[in-house]
């Protein structure tokens, strides 16, 4: 499952909505878990969170909330679960200005994946001035569980910044995919702003 998940999906550059709002969900579930508790839940977390369409998980209820606190397929955390609705309308109010969490992620990184080129494992950080960036970037727009750590596995996954090492047999496909990459449509001029005052910042703690 795991390697399945390295070997398919982890590092490549993804501007999907859909795509983007899953890998946060999943990536800030994960906080205090295992990965491997996440991946083995992505199926159930996927048909619990309606496809991971923010419109429709937008309009989730107190119900709804209770039932997805009870359902063994996801992780049954309160505040896990009201975070990801929150941040659905969070996402469907940045649609609604002609914004997107794609555009949001990409201008971080100047809408090219980084290419740090780690040799060692014990050489790749668990946050980074890009990941301190997103994540006071993505708070100052709402998100919540977007804490650096959680914004740095985000962009791992999401392919915003090639953490495979640089022997690893999925470096180099990646790379090549970073190469011909088109990051979404260029975030508003006072997004833009906002990117790079994030820049320039501390960032935001914790996972």
């Amino acid at each position: 499952m795991e390697r399945d998940y390295h070997d398919r999906d982890w590092g490549v550059p993804l501007a999907d909505e859909r795509g983007l709002f899953e890998l946060l969900t999943l990536e800030g579930a994960q906080a205090g878990l295992a990965w491997r508790t996440i991946l083995a839940k992505r199926d159930g977390y996927r048909e619990a969170f309606a496809g991971f369409d923010p419109s429709r998980v937008a309009r989730f209820d107190a119900r709804r909330v209770e039932r997805l606190v009870g359902n063994p397929a996801i992780v049954r955390h309160r505040g896990k679960i009201e975070s990801t609705i929150a941040n659905a309308r969070t996402l469907v109010a940045l649609h609604r200005r002609g914004g997107s969490l794609g555009a949001l992620a990409w201008s971080v990184v100047g809408a090219r994946p980084l290419a740090p080129g780690y040799a060692r494992p014990g050489s790749i950080p668990a946050r980074t001035p890009h990941s301190d960036a997103l994540a006071k970037l993505l708070a100052s727009e709402g998100f919540r569980f977007v804490g650096s750590t959680t914004c740095q596995a985000f962009m791992q996954a999401a392919g915003l910044t090639n953490d495979h090492l640089v022997a690893c047999h999925r470096h180099a496909p990646c790379a090549a995919l970073g190469a011909r990459f088109s990051s979404p449509a260029r975030a508003s001029s006072s997004t833009g702003s906002r990117a790079a005052t994030a820049r320039g910042g501390s960032g935001t703690s914790g996972r």
